[in-house]
């Protein structure tokens, strides 16, 4: 196969999806605007060592993470998310994500989405009038693909893959990134009449530009029942890779979690 027809392909797959979500997002609001309901959700967390979107990079520095969810109808939903360094106060990726749920039966759901944009944050020594300053440099990734299909055994556990392309424009970046899990999702493991866990194992495959590797990962989150805090650990381990990182690497986290429905007069 023509790996550089191949990716082309999926360029415009991309585009052709990213295109689809923005046009079926604006639709669907139209659509659900006589029920006159807006779902907005989010959480807040901070932790000693932040995470990227894919478990292999991090920050290795405190991150502070903002994860949103607003949707108005079964679908479509636009969950954007903000990652600030801490240490140096200024801002690490933002990524603004738009899904679509082309098939949402009671136990299967098959989710499509794209990032537009996905933008991510570096600091960058430059030479001013003589002068040595850091200036924030941002390198955007577009297009980018998603692919999830989900099937829920029961009520707290469920099994899928999450299929991620990412291309970037920019002369110094990675141009694609290919990204393949299987992950399973244990979403209420009750402790006690009060406490609970939530678990998230996976493993990925993934490739970034002529490097690849084989990881797995897992979050555990420890959560209390109709309390808004909430702790969690993220945890990456190399199988077998070229890509440069960590071998081993994980994080502990202090969340807290928001929500509201809101209903137009």
């Amino acid at each position: 196969m023509n790996l550089s027809k191949s990716t082309t392909s999926i360029q415009k797959i991309g585009l052709l999806v990213a295109m689809l979500c923005m046009a079926q997002f604006a639709s669907a609001q139209s659509q659900d605007s006589t029920k006159h309901v807006l779902n907005f959700m989010g959480a807040a967390s901070v932790t000693n060592n932040g995470f990227s979107f894919i478990p292999s990079f991090s920050l290795g520095k405190p991150a502070a993470i903002l994860n949103f969810n607003v949707n108005g109808g079964k679908r479509f939903s636009f969950e954007p998310e903000f990652r600030f360094d801490l240490e140096g106060a200024r801002p690490w990726s933002f990524i603004f994500i738009w899904r679509y749920k082309l098939i949402n039966a009671e136990r299967f759901k098959l989710t499509i989405g794209t990032h537009l944009p996905a933008l991510n944050f570096r600091t960058v020594p430059v030479i001013k009038n003589g002068v040595a300053l850091d200036v924030i440099q941002t390198q955007r990734f577009f297009p980018v693909l998603e692919v999830a299909p989900n099937y829920a055994l029961n009520k707290s556990i469920s099994i899928g893959a999450f299929y991620l392309y990412g291309h970037s424009p920019e002369v110094d970046a990675t141009k694609n990134t290919h990204f393949v899990s299987l992950r399973s999702n244990f979403s209420n493991v009750k402790l006690s009449k009060q406490l609970f866990m939530r678990l998230n194992p996976q493993v990925f495959y993934l490739k970034s530009g002529d490097k690849d590797g084989f990881y797995a990962a897992a979050n555990l989150t420890l959560a209390k029942k109709n309390f808004p805090f909430s702790l969690s650990t993220m945890m990456n381990k190399a199988l077998k890779t070229e890509i440069a990182g960590k071998d081993f690497n994980w994080n502990l986290s202090l969340g807290y979690t928001f929500g509201s429905s809101y209903t137009r007069p």
